[in-house]
C-alpha cells in the first residue's frame, strides 16, 4: 500500500481570466469552466483546478494571498483508501465524502486521498549518446516549440513545524525521506521506490506556512527549454532558470505564478529505491543550482533575457 502521487490540486486566485490564459499557455487542457472556477487536465488527467478566492467551498488558506487550498493525493484501490482513512481518522478536520478521505495537515493545509483517476500515457522522449552508452542513432534528438505537461510531479510548501509536518507525511501516509536540509527541509518521496520527492518541506526562520512552487513534469531536458522559451515568449515573467538542481539531478525553469508563488517544468530527476540513504546538505546557492540562468532565455532571440540577439550572420562571416 503505498500513495502513487499527485492526482489533483486546487488554487484559490484572485484573477481567473489571468491564470486561465497562463495554464493554457503553460500547456493544460481546459476541461471545466464556470464563472467562478476553471479545470484543467495534464496529459495523463492529473487536474489543476483554479477557484475564486471566495468560492465557498474552498478549504481554508494557510497564507493571505493566492496559493494552493487543497492537494488529493492518488491510491491504487479502495482497500487502500480504507486503510489510509483508519490511519488519519483521528487528525484536525477529518473528511470522508464522494469517494475521497481527508484531514488537514500540521501545516493547516487540505490533504485529501482518492483512488487514482490518472491514466496511463505512452509518450516518447529523448534518449541520450553519453561516452559509455550510445543509443540515439541515426536520429536527432527532439525541439519543442512548447510544453505539454505530464502530470503535476511535486508541490514544494513553507512549514510552520519542519519535524511535526514530516513525521505526519511518513507516518500516515508513508512517504520515505530522500535527502534533507537538517532543520530547514526535507525532500519526501510517496513510496520507497519513486522520483526523488513528490513533497518538499522548508521551514523559514519566521516559522510561517506557505506555498513555494508547484512543479509540473515534461518529457526531457528539451522540453524544458522549448516549453520555458513558449512561455517566455507568450509574456510570462522568469523568477530563474533554466538550470540545474545538484539534489535530485533535475533540469528546472521556475515562473511567476499568477494563480500563486512560482512554478516550475522540470525533468530528469533521480529514481530512488528502498536502498538509497538520505544525504543532509547545507543551504547553499551551488547546492541549490548547479548552473542557472538568471532571468531566462527570451523565446524569440533564444539568448539570456535582455542580451544581444543573434546577428544572422554565419559564424565564419562574423568579424
Amino acid at each position: 500500500m503505498s500513495v502513487l502521487g499527485i492526482d489533483q490540486i486546487t488554487y484559490g486566485a484572485d484573477d481567473l481570466p489571468t491564470c486561465r490564459r497562463f495554464f493554457v499557455d503553460w500547456g493544460l487542457k481546459l476541461v471545466g469552466e464556470a464563472s467562478d472556477e476553471l479545470v484543467f487536465e495534464t496529459l495523463n488527467g492529473c487536474r489543476v483546478v483554479v477557484a475564486a478566492s471566495n468560492k465557498a467551498d474552498l478549504p481554508h488558506a494557510i497564507e493571505n494571498k493566492p496559493t494552493l487550498r487543497e492537494v488529493v493525493w492518488g491510491v491504487q484501490s479502495s482497500a487502500d483508501l480504507r486503510r489510509y482513512a483508519d490511519a488519519i481518522r483521528g487528525e484536525p478536520g477529518f473528511v470522508e465524502d464522494d469517494g475521497r478521505i481527508g484531514c488537514t495537515d500540521p501545516n493547516g493545509l487540505a490533504v485529501r486521498l482518492q483512488v487514482t483517476k490518472k491514466r496511463e500515457v505512452a509518450i516518447e522522449s529523448a534518449t541520450f549518446n553519453t561516452w559509455e552508452g550510445r543509443t540515439r542513432i541515426n536520429r536527432p534528438s527532439p525541439a519543442y516549440e512548447r510544453a505539454t505537461p505530464i502530470e503535476v510531479g511535486h508541490v514544494v510548501f513553507f512549514v510552520k513545524d519542519l519535524v511535526t509536518c514530516e513525521h505526519f507525511y511518513i507516518e500516515r501516509f508513508g512517504f520515505a525521506a530522500s535527502d534533507r536540509y537538517p532543520g530547514r527541509g526535507a525532500f519526501l518521496r510517496c513510496a520507497p521506490d519513486g522520483g526523488h520527492h513528490d513533497l518538499f518541506l522548508l521551514q523559514r526562520p519566521a516559522g510561517d506556512a506557505g506555498l513555494n512552487h508547484v512543479a509540473f513534469t515534461v518529457r526531457d531536458i528539451h522540453e524544458v527549454f522549448g516549453g520555458g522559451m513558449h512561455i517566455s515568449r507568450c509574456g510570462w515573467e522568469t523568477q530563474l532558470g533554466p538550470g540545474r538542481h545538484p539534489i535530485s539531478s533535475a533540469y528546472f525553469w521556475y515562473f511567476r505564478n499568477p494563480a500563486g508563488a512560482l512554478i516550475e517544468y522540470y525533468s530528469d530527476e533521480d529514481q530512488l529505491t528502498a536502498d538509497w540513504q538520505p544525504r543532509d546538505f547545507e543551504p547553499g546557492p551551488t547546492v541549490f543550482a548547479e548552473w542557472a540562468i538568471d532571468g531566462g532565455i527570451d523565446g524569440h532571440t533564444r539568448r539570456q533575457k535582455n542580451a544581444d540577439g543573434p546577428s544572422g550572420k554565419f559564424l565564419t562571416d562574423r568579424g
